[in-house]
């Protein structure tokens, strides 16, 4: 009997000891998450204060650049495909090769922003007529009466509080729930910042730098007549935007200033900074406001299809800048061939296709959709239509009434790469685009020899 109580006892001392050990940890655990918290905290809190202050110093006059302008469109007419082979197998020599890249991951915040008990209410506005929300309360709008180094460094300091940690939390949380590019979120902040203050404004504009500043990307302040003016920076060269040229890159606005226009600018950067990309990995999750049903029909093959398309998307490619990377204009189209169609333009468009391509030999799809393209699609120059060269994404080409040759191409690489899983290259010459395709096997006509592979 001695012995089992003397077991028990053991075990329950065991039990005891093992207890206090957990909690030990638990609160070991916590006191060090704590402060690796704080750490973050810290660290970003010195970073605003630094930034405020330059605010208040670090100015300098500049003036804006010319806008790069959106070239004329060549008239050249377009060929159509009768459904004849043509071409007699030459071999198309290449000029330059633009090579494919890698989308870099998007900007994040410079430290952890830590979720807080202030702000809880939320703020509901409209982003290309999606309904979007944030916790953040108008009342805590910084007002500013002047917009001099000083007033705009009181005011960034009077931001940077926890305050404002659940909005900057939420924007971010939304960027990833609607798939918004960089360009989205921009314009997502612009539109929740708009809401906030009324209306455009210098207090709305402070409003939207600050958040995209804590977000990771990478901007400037300046000023021009009495106006704030947030200055974003790309890698890309934009067309038709103001700039500036700076030691570390190009900065525009979505404001219209006129060439040549004086400008005061803090040329001071936050730490960790990250410029915008112009990619569209995926197209943003917007609220279903569709077109009218559109019928699109093949000439000389059985291809028939009806299609609409989200006009919030619309609206929001129609606002997208046209720009090019790496001193090459010719990359300008990647950026549109790369941009894949909405899920409900696929789950409508693409079963039709489908049927139609059923048992279909590869080379015979592939005409059977250039067809489609070709006579399905009314032909017009950019000129005659918007007055300068305008590509379109795939989905604008399934929507507007005219199209030219770059969009025709840009539409039939998507279709090829999505419905025959077929390589494609876009192949540009003076006032002509078309598409060339990486066929397994032979085919007839004209011919691209690109790393080793033959591309009609």
């Amino acid at each position: 009997m001695k012995k089992f109580y003397l077991t028990i006892l053991l075990v329950l001392l065991a039990c005891k000891l093992n207890a206090q050990d957990n909690n030990t940890f638990e609160q070991s655990y916590e006191s060090f998450k704590n402060a690796a918290i704080q750490k973050y905290v810290d660290f970003r809190r010195k970073a605003n204060e630094q930034y405020a202050a330059f605010l208040k110093e670090a100015w300098k006059q500049s003036k804006i650049l010319p806008k790069v302008q959106l070239p004329k469109d060549e008239e050249t007419p377009p060929v159509e495909y009768d459904g004849q082979q043509k071409g007699n197998n030459k071999s198309i020599e290449l000029d330059g090769v633009i090579e494919q890249t890698t989308p870099q991951p998007q900007p994040k915040p410079i430290s952890a922003v830590p979720e807080s008990d202030k702000n809880q209410q939320y703020y509901t506005f409209s982003f290309y007529g999606t309904e979007m929300k944030v916790r953040f309360d108008p009342s805590l709008v910084e007002r500013i009466n002047k917009i001099d180094g000083a007033h705009l460094g009181e005011a960034w300091a009077k931001m940077s509080t926890d305050r404002y940690n659940n909005v900057i939390r939420d924007c971010l949380e939304l960027r990833i729930r609607y798939k918004l590019c960089d360009w989205a979120y921009y314009k997502m902040l612009e539109a929740l910042s708009e809401s906030v203050c009324g209306g455009k404004g210098n207090d709305a504009v402070l409003l939207q730098a600050y958040l995209y500043a804590q977000s990771g990307y990478k901007m400037r302040l300046a000023t021009s007549n009495g106006k704030l003016l947030l200055m974003f920076n790309s890698n890309n060269l934009l067309f038709d935007y103001g700039g500036l040229k700076l030691d570390d890159g190009y900065f525009y606005t979505t404001e219209k200033l006129k060439e040549g226009e004086e400008l005061n600018i803090c040329d001071a950067p936050f730490p960790n900074e990250s410029p915008m990309s112009m990619d569209i990995i995926n197209e943003p999750i917007l609220s279903d406001n569709f077109s009218q049903e559109r019928t699109i029909k093949a000439q000389s093959c059985p291809i028939e299809t009806k299609c609409k398309v989200n006009k919030n998307l619309i609206a929001f490619f129609n606002d997208y800048p046209t720009s090019y990377s790496d001193d090459n204009f010719l990359t300008r189209w990647r950026y549109y061939a790369n941009t894949p169609l909405s899920e409900s333009v696929k789950l409508e468009l693409y079963p039709q296709l489908k049927s139609s391509l059923r048992d279909k030999d590869l080379l015979t799809a592939a005409n059977m959709l250039l067809n489609y393209i070709q006579i399905g699609f009314e032909y017009e120059y950019d000129d005659k239509v918007w007055g300068h060269d305008r590509a379109f994404f795939a989905e604008e080409t399934l929507y507007y009434p005219y199209c030219d040759c770059e969009d025709r191409a840009i539409l039939y690489s998507r279709l090829v790469r999505d419905l025959l899983g077929l390589d494609v290259v876009l192949v540009y010459y003076p006032g002509h685009m078309c598409t060339a395709v990486n066929f397994p096997y032979g085919a007839h006509g004209d011919c691209i020899m690109l790393d080793g592979s033959l591309l009609r």
